[in-house]
């Protein structure tokens, strides 16, 4: 078979769809055609791997894989491999894809090289990737466990043609280890039973893979608190449920697949005992006033009817530890019916913390300070130098339900839940309860802080500190930092913990923003000697070259012009071996530029994509 890919994936047309009844602005498709130098290097990390396919009649199937780091490998040219333990008789998935192909069978299915997705997935950091391509081989094989018994291995080869990293929102943390799985099918019918409709009360994640038609496939996560997925109803004339679609990076591959496809299927985990519930159905995508009679306080649902299911004990391969919630998961929202029952839908936690707007200052015409104070800071948790803070503006912003918002239309679908980097370092400069955030006035939330005067007192509920953008300097190292514009503000926040004589800050900045970087060597006077900044956009009259000069003075290396490929060079002269990691800090368009001239480097990045 002749796996082919273009040059870029362009959207389909469920997806130009969606995005035009929810009124995105277009974008380019950021899923890569190939598998990505990125996705190469996570996958070999991740000990989990949600994996989807197309049953008999066009039906999607989920299942989890996995159990610990190494399962999943690249071996070049797009090609993928695993090798993981599976339930040969109970698992969809691997009854669709695996079913004749026992070692020592020369057997093969009528279609070969069916469609498949995949997510790749570490809880533990929060880093996925998804998958979509074909399936090359396969087969299952009989094997050992530790324990003295028998199991079934299967080994998994998959041509990617498309693959896309995605953000960390609203994935709660887990720590996975593997077991040996002793898999027993409890149910294959509808409706659920008892145990099935409880694991779905308790879970905070489910995976879905959609397609669109039998062209493509894209499997992806939904997550929030405990509970988040509902049961509409669960009886002998059938089985409903819905869960509310969360704000994020509008892309809507799953939306848009559902837009073509209705149908998904379904995988929820129990992480503590290791039981799997599989379901397969057909979808309905419900918006504005539908999804909120149905769903108070939400504009964007997916309701499921059940067509089958199985509900697997033990069939997990590993168990999560739970960590970290995410700072971004909102109440659950309870079905109508249920609020009207009893259950306080408005309910706030009564451990809430708030963060208290104390102090603002503008840098330039868009670029400001904001200095908060928070209410409980054991509560809260005290962040470290490089994580972002989340906060809701629901109260502030939100208006509750609205069928059309012609001055607004993006809020249709926005939980007004914002993370910001911490820019001010945790030691020096701010009281132990204050911390500040260097923000650029850019939509909805930002302009109302920026409208704010301080002595209104605003406060707004602090949803958690999270990320994990630390830099690490060892002895003799020398750090590579590219930020662009206001990219900068994670380096800020660790500055105190640097030897700012090892440090090559490549900053590159529009004109109208030199006062940022006026006020940051202010602040930091070390700092301008280890900068070289690239100044690009048009001045007024000469006017705005004064400050330029001005940055001169300071110490710093200032370039009238964009960043180039061999003023990264250049760096790598004086930084480094190839050992040497490189940090970035930039919007989509310019990170991406800088992976491709930094392609054989290590290289962190913080992602905006939130």
């Amino acid at each position: 078979m002749t796996f082919v890919h273009s040059g870029q994936v362009q959207w389909h047309d469920g997806e130009t769809s969606m995005q035009k009844l929810l009124r995105v602005p277009y974008q380019d498709n950021p899923t890569s055609p190939f598998l990505t130098p990125y996705a190469a290097r996570l996958l070999p990390q991740v000990p989990m791997l949600a994996l989807g396919t197309l049953d008999d009649v066009g039906r999607p199937w989920t299942t989890l894989l996995g159990g610990e780091a190494g399962f999943v490998r690249s071996l070049g040219q797009s090609v993928v491999a695993i090798k993981t333990p599976v339930d040969p008789l109970h698992d969809p998935v691997i009854d669709i894809l695996l079913r004749d192909k026992h070692e020592g069978q020369t057997q093969g299915r009528e279609n070969d090289h069916p469609i498949v997705s995949a997510l790749g997935i570490d809880l533990a950091t929060r880093s996925r990737v998804k998958l979509a391509g074909n399936l090359v081989a396969g087969l299952l094989r009989p094997t050992s466990t530790q324990l003295g018994g028998t199991s079934t291995e299967a080994q998994i080869v998959i041509k990617v043609v498309q693959s896309l990293g995605n953000c960390p929102k609203y994935l709660n943390k887990k720590e996975i280890v593997p077991t040996v799985p002793e898999p027993a099918l409890v149910s294959s019918e509808v409706p659920l039973p008892v145990e099935a409709i409880n694991l779905l009360a308790r879970a905070d994640v489910l995976f879905i893979s959609s397609s669109h038609g039998d062209l493509t496939m894209g499997t992806n996560n939904r997550g929030g608190s405990a509970g988040f997925c509902r049961v509409i109803k669960n009886d002998h004339t059938g089985t409903i449920l819905v869960y509310p679609e969360y704000s994020g990076n509008r892309l809507y591959q799953t939306l848009g697949n559902l837009q073509t496809t209705p149908k998904a299927g379904i995988v929820v985990p129990d992480f503590d005992s290791g039981d799997m519930l599989h379901m397969t159905g057909t979808t309905e995508v419900l918006m504005g006033k539908a999804a909120a009679d149905l769903l108070p306080r939400s504009n964007l649902v997916v309701k499921i009817q059940i067509e089958a299911a199985r509900f697997i004990h033990n069939g997990l391969a590993f168990r999560g530890t739970s960590g970290e919630p995410s700072p971004y998961n909102p109440p659950v929202r309870f079905l109508a019916h249920e609020g009207s029952s009893g259950v306080d839908v408005q309910k706030v936690s009564d451990c809430t913390v708030y963060a208290k707007l104390i102090k603002k200052e503008l840098l330039t015409p868009t670029i400001g300070r904001f200095r908060f104070s928070v209410s409980d800071l054991e509560a809260a948790g005290r962040w470290k130098p490089g994580q972002y803070v989340a906060l809701s503006f629901e109260d502030e912003l939100g208006a509750g339900y609205s069928h059309m918002r012609d001055d607004d239309p993006a809020s249709l679908n926005d939980d007004l839940v914002r993370s910001f980097t911490v820019s001010s370092p945790r030691r020096g400069g701010t009281p132990e309860d204050e911390m500040e955030i260097t923000i650029r006035n850019v939509g909805k939330v930002t302009a109302f802080l920026f409208r704010q005067n301080v002595r209104a007192g605003l406060e707004v509920p602090l949803k958690g500190f999270s990320g994990t953008f630390t830099i690490h300097q060892d002895k003799d190292d020398v750090v590579p930092f590219v930020a662009g514009g206001i990219g900068i503000t994670p380096l800020l926040a660790q500055l105190p913990d640097l030897d700012l004589g090892r440090v090559r800050l490549i900053w590159t900045l529009n004109l109208t923003d030199v006062g940022l970087a006026i006020d940051t060597f202010e602040r930091y006077p070390q700092l301008a000697s280890s900068t070289t900044l690239y100044l690009s956009g048009a001045a007024d009259g000469g006017q705005e070259l004064q400050p330029a000069l001005r940055l001169q003075q300071d110490g710093a290396q200032v370039c009238k012009r964009r960043l180039a490929i061999s003023d990264l060079l250049s760096i790598q002269g004086q930084a480094a071996l190839p050992s040497t990691t490189w940090y970035i800090c930039a919007g989509a368009e310019l990170r991406q530029t800088l992976l491709s001239w930094l392609s054989d480097r290590k290289v962190v990045y913080e992602s905006f994509y939130y």
